[in-house]
């Protein structure tokens, strides 16, 4: 799990300059507040990896509820912090305008807990369903869960809209289950 490099790289010098050709006064205030919310963590990290990811393990049979409010936001490496942060950017833009700042921020909070749980109910499903218990060990972090759904959100709000996924035009209803199964297959862990 210990995969992070701190300090300035590649995906963060990149993030950073892609934040500034949009420009600080072209993003709403919520989604500018999560970008720099999750850069600042991975500057500065509340604890390492393996102490704030999230699993069935460390959460419920060790009572570590803590890491449901610091798994979002902490990232594996500058890669992985650069798009889930590009993504945020541009669903936030959009988003944010619609829905307002005050709901939009409301939004980002529940989604950045609920997806944790159920993160865990489907690893709790997977040992039942296979009965292999290793299931309760996998610990993840990032963005990427609270980004999936605020891109069905958006497809909610934006009906019609077609998406290209890996060059193949797909209806924006069913890209974002597309692109899901297409991320599983590029980065499995």
């Amino acid at each position: 799990m210990e995969r992070r490099q701190r300090g300035v790289s590649a995906g963060l010098l990149l993030l950073l300059y892609q934040i500034s050709q949009v420009g600080l006064q072209n993003i709403p205030a919520v989604t500018l507040g999560v970008l720099v919310l999750n850069i600042f963590l991975f500057l500065n990290p509340v604890r390492s990896l393996s102490e704030v990811c999230l699993s069935v393990n460390e959460a419920v049979h060790k009572k570590n509820w803590q890491r449901l409010l610091l798994a979002p936001f902490h990232h594996a490496d500058d890669w992985h912090l650069y798009y889930n942060m590009i993504s945020m950017l541009w669903k936030g833009i959009m988003l944010e305008r619609k829905l307002k700042s005050i709901w939009f921020a409301y939004i980002i909070a529940v989604f950045s807990v609920l997806i944790g749980v159920v993160y865990m109910v489907l690893e709790v499903l997977l040992v039942i369903i296979l009965d292999d218990p290793s299931y309760e060990m996998n610990c993840g972090v990032g963005f990427s869960g609270v980004l999936f759904a605020l891109k069905v959100l958006n497809n909610h709000y934006n009906p019609g809209r077609v998406s290209n996924v890996f060059g193949l035009p797909i209806s924006s209803k069913y890209a974002c289950w597309a692109e899901l199964v297409a991320i599983h297959f590029i980065s499995p862990g």
